[in-house]
Parts: C-alpha cells; sequence; structure tokens
C-alpha cells in the first residue's frame, strides 16, 4: 500500500477587485468630511436599502466600526464599508462628487442600476451576476 499524501498546496488567490472605488474628488470630500466629524470614526459606510419610487436608495453613513461580515475596502486613503446584503448590487460602482452653480453631491455610477426615478434619489437595480472566477 503506498501512502499518497491528498492534500493540495494552497493557490495563490488573485487579488479580488474593488467592490467599490472613489475619484479624486469624492475621496477628498470624504477625508474632509471625516475631518470635521465630532469624533473619529473607522470609515465610511456605504450601502442600499429600500426606498423611494425607483424602489432603492444609496445610503452614505458615517461607520463607528466594522461589522463581522463587512466588506472593506481601501481606496485613496478612504476605509468604505460594506453590508454584505449590498455588494452584488455596488460591484463596479464608482462614486464621484460633482459640483455645480446649484448643488454638490455624492454620484454614484453603478453598472448594475437599470432605472431611476425622475428626481434622482433614487434608483433600481439588478444585482451583478455571479462570475467564473
Amino acid at each position: 500500500m503506498t501512502d499518497l499524501n491528498l492534500t493540495a498546496a494552497p493557490r495563490a488567490r488573485r487579488p479580488r477587485p474593488k467592490v467599490v472605488t472613489l475619484t479624486e474628488a469624492a475621496a477628498a470630500r470624504v477625508q474632509e468630511i471625516m475631518g470635521k466629524a465630532e469624533k473619529p470614526y473607522a470609515g465610511l459606510r456605504v450601502g442600499v436599502k429600500n426606498g423611494g419610487c425607483a424602489g432603492s436608495e444609496y445610503i452614505l453613513d458615517y461607520a463607528e466600526a466594522a461589522a463581522p461580515l463587512d466588506e472593506v475596502v481601501e481606496d485613496k486613503g478612504v476605509t468604505i464599508l460594506i453590508d454584505p446584503k449590498a455588494v452584488l448590487f455596488l460591484i463596479g460602482t464608482t462614486i464621484d462628487y460633482e459640483t455645480t452653480r446649484l448643488s454638490s453631491k455624492f454620484v454614484f455610477r453603478n453598472p448594475n442600476e437599470t432605472d431611476a426615478c425622475g428626481c434622482g434619489e433614487s434608483v433600481t437595480i439588478q444585482p451583478a451576476a455571479e462570475t467564473d472566477a
């Protein structure tokens, strides 16, 4: 009888793409806002919630701490924490910060959006399709 070693050597994993990325303008604005916050925060919480006439709304908030299953993204000096239920809806999203003559706001460029309401406050998002890794 021969001794067979059936344990495979661990395979190096390729780096996973970031769920969301920030433009330079968005990163600078988040750093400015966080720098003026009343206390230190762990990062920026980004997510999606049900609401609005198109069905979903993006949320941005201070994150006091990372939840155990949060997706943690580091981009341009900003820590972004994403609830695991929102990950498939946000894959590939770029967050920008735009200033016009009439407003300043964070703008989500999400390839998973399929529709948006007329006022721009809510969107319809389909979860990203599973890809072969």
